[in-house]
């Protein structure tokens, strides 16, 4: 289901979050944004296959593993391998329908 709220997300830079089983987007222009929505949408099948609790334990870890690393905030959401995956494929709006199990394991660094 898809939400849009635009007093939560205002201030942030945030255009679209994906909160199991919702995706929140700033804008309601951003509806119709079909490279956003399936960047969200393969954060929904990741949060899927990791049983919701488990993404959301293995994204924070991995989160603070390169923020310590890399030393900036930007910089470590990119290079979460969940991130790196939607980033990589959102544009291929076929890529749901031919991605494969844990596909994100292979965006680890």
């Amino acid at each position: 289901m898809i939400i849009v709220c635009k007093t939560v997300l205002k201030n942030t830079k945030i255009n679209g979050i994906t909160l199991f089983p919702f995706i929140f987007l700033r804008k309601p222009e951003d509806r119709t944004n079909a490279v956003l929505i399936n960047h969200e949408k393969i954060h929904l099948r990741q949060q899927l296959e990791l049983l919701v609790i488990f993404f959301y334990l293995w994204y924070v870890i991995e989160y603070y593993y390169w923020y310590f690393k890399l030393n900036d905030h930007f910089l470590a959401y990119k290079y979460i391998s969940f991130e790196r995956e939607a980033f990589a494929m959102e544009a291929d709006l076929q890529y749901l329908q031919k991605r494969k199990l844990w596909s994100f394991w292979k965006y680890r660094s």
